[in-house]
């Protein structure tokens, strides 16, 4: 069973920082590619950092410079660490795995982050 568990969200001021965790259990961690996406209310889910299992990253243009994804392969681990915190970044954070970034198909119940400005 693939289980995707993320934490670490929660309510901060606008330039504070939050770090998000997505443990991952059930695949072969190392072999898979991750991706944190966020969906606010009324508008679409959107991709907002990925990570290749061979370490590559990728960033939306609104969080480049300001957010950071990693991973952690001993861990079974990605991180999305979000740094001068906006109120536009407010929304549901959720991991998902796959084997390519096409194929995102497993997938966290999603973390609140909220921003107040």
């Amino acid at each position: 069973q693939v289980q995707l568990v993320e934490s670490g969200g929660g309510l901060v001021q606008a330039g504070e920082t939050l770090r998000l965790s997505c443990v991952v259990s059930g695949i072969s961690f190392r072999l898979y590619a991750m991706g944190w996406h966020r969906q606010a209310p009324g508008k679409q889910r959107e991709l907002v950092a990925s990570i290749t299992s061979g370490g590559s990253t990728n960033y939306a243009d609104s969080v480049k410079g300001r957010f950071t994804i990693s991973r952690d392969n001993a861990k079974n681990t990605v991180y999305l660490q979000m740094n001068s915190l906006r109120p536009e970044d407010t929304a549901v954070y959720s991991c998902a795995a796959g084997l390519s970034l096409t194929q995102l198909r497993h997938w966290g119940q999603g973390t609140q982050v909220t921003v107040s400005s």
